[in-house]
């Protein structure tokens, strides 16, 4: 590559050194000429060798011979060894130009198919062949497409989707949940149940109590399934709360138990966040004094939670949107709220946060 760029230097210095020479006049040209041949004499005189040719002298004076009668100047080398260079140079030429196989589709279609062969896994060439064919007018063959797809990553078998996908695809039968403890002002220690649904980041329950047992967390989980059969999947880790039997009572109401793997919280991912957000943006402010008070508080962070913080997983969205909307909430204008329009605070657990919301100047 360097010697490439190199040839490439040095052919535009003879290029723009030739078009001085045009631009010169006759006679000083051909004065330039006689001197450099005298002293090129001189050097044939003394019998100095000159050093090896390089690729762009080469190159520079194979095309610089087309444009005069060179057999009368060459000196430094014979005249089969230019022969040579010349003929060397058209078999380069042509070999760059009769490249085997076929061109080359556009840029623009070549990275169409890499993006649908990655936003759609199982998708083979054939697939994807049709689909530019008949919703796009592409006719693209499946060898030209198969060409240009990804390479698969070393150990994912083909058309095997990801567990973003699968996750995503099966959030909305998928419950998880666990304990958590608090304490109070007399270091008083409380248990805190949570549950979650993945695919809408909505907490169904948040419950307190100061003993818990197989039974008792039972029937929490009785009141957030109840009749609901879109739910089919709950994920819940190894502790001793979670008996056999409480799996075996969960199992009859239609839901199958995901035991996590011992020692590992990522398995259960969104409700491990969500219980670090319980801290992170409640109980590390506040300092709950009996166990109906943080009942209490409780209460106020999850209606905040479910209705009014946005949640960046969800786009960013709220899990339970206000059911009345204002058509015009929009404003016209990006950086105005307009004229008729105001911004209306409601305060949660007493300041500690806010949320806000358009509403009509006369409200």
């Amino acid at each position: 590559m360097i010697t490439l760029a190199r040839i490439v230097l040095r052919l535009l210095a003879d290029l723009a050194g030739l078009v001085v020479l045009l631009l010169a006049p006759r006679r000083s040209v051909a004065a330039e000429n006689l001197f450099l041949r005298r002293q090129l004499a001189l050097y044939l005189e003394r019998g100095a060798k000159p050093r090896r040719v390089d690729a762009a002298t080469r190159v520079s004076l194979a095309v610089l011979s087309r444009l005069f009668d060179w057999r009368d100047a060459v000196v430094v080398v014979r005249p089969e060894t230019l022969i040579r260079w010349h003929r060397a140079g058209w078999r380069l030429f042509w070999r760059l130009k009769s490249r085997p196989g076929r061109p080359l589709i556009p840029l623009e279609l070549r990275q169409l198919i890499r993006r649908m062969a990655t936003e759609n896994p199982i998708w083979g060439e054939e697939r994807i062949a049709n689909e530019l064919l008949l919703k796009l007018g592409l006719r693209v063959s499946p060898r030209t497409v198969r060409k240009y797809l990804p390479k698969r990553p070393p150990g994912r078998p083909p058309g095997d989707q990801r567990w973003a996908t699968f996750l995503r695809n099966h959030a909305g039968a998928i419950v998880a949940c666990d304990f958590f403890v608090a304490i109070t002002a007399t270091f008083r220690l409380l248990y805190v149940f949570v549950v979650i649904e993945h695919g809408s980041r909505r907490l169904l329950r948040v419950a307190v109590t100061v003993h818990p047992s197989a039974a008792w967390t039972l029937q929490q989980l009785r009141e957030v399934v109840g009749f609901d059969r879109a739910r089919r999947y709950l994920i819940d880790d190894r502790d001793s709360i979670f008996a056999r039997s409480l799996d075996d009572s969960i199992r009859h109401l239609g839901l199958t138990v995901l035991k996590s793997p011992p020692h590992s919280p990522k398995a259960n991912a969104l409700c491990e966040r969500v219980i670090g957000t319980i801290r992170r943006e409640c109980l590390d402010w506040l300092i709950p004094l009996s166990e109906s008070h943080l009942r209490s508080i409780l209460r106020s962070w999850v209606d905040h939670y479910n209705h009014g913080r946005p949640h960046m997983a969800l786009g960013p969205g709220v899990p339970d949107p206000p059911s009345v909307v204002l058509q015009s909430a929009t404003p016209l204008t990006r950086h105005r709220i307009g004229e008729r329009r105001g911004v209306r605070v409601r305060s949660v657990l007493g300041g500690l946060h806010h949320e806000y919301l358009l509403a009509s100047a006369s409200a």
